[in-house]
């Protein structure tokens, strides 16, 4: 599994960041990542989502939020 720490990392970014390695794996395949709390962990969810991927884990871990992502048929 692909881990991927985005703490750290301002919106817009962060979220191009997770789609540029989701691009990287097969569908079906997943990814772990971390994010901060706020706007990161409030847009990057349901924006993988509107584009295909499911979300499969949403954990707080302290500070930050770790989410696990399972690659989809992109969205058109």
């Amino acid at each position: 599994m692909t881990i991927l720490d985005l703490r750290g990392v301002k919106c817009p970014i962060n979220f191009v960041k997770v789609m540029l390695a989701l691009e990287e794996l097969e569908i079906g395949e997943v990814l772990e990542f971390f994010l901060d709390d706020g706007e990161p962990i409030g847009n990057v969810p349901r924006s993988l989502e509107q584009a295909g991927h499911k979300l499969l884990a949403r954990n707080r871990v302290g500070d930050y939020f770790r989410l696990v992502v399972e690659k989809g048929e992109e969205a058109d």
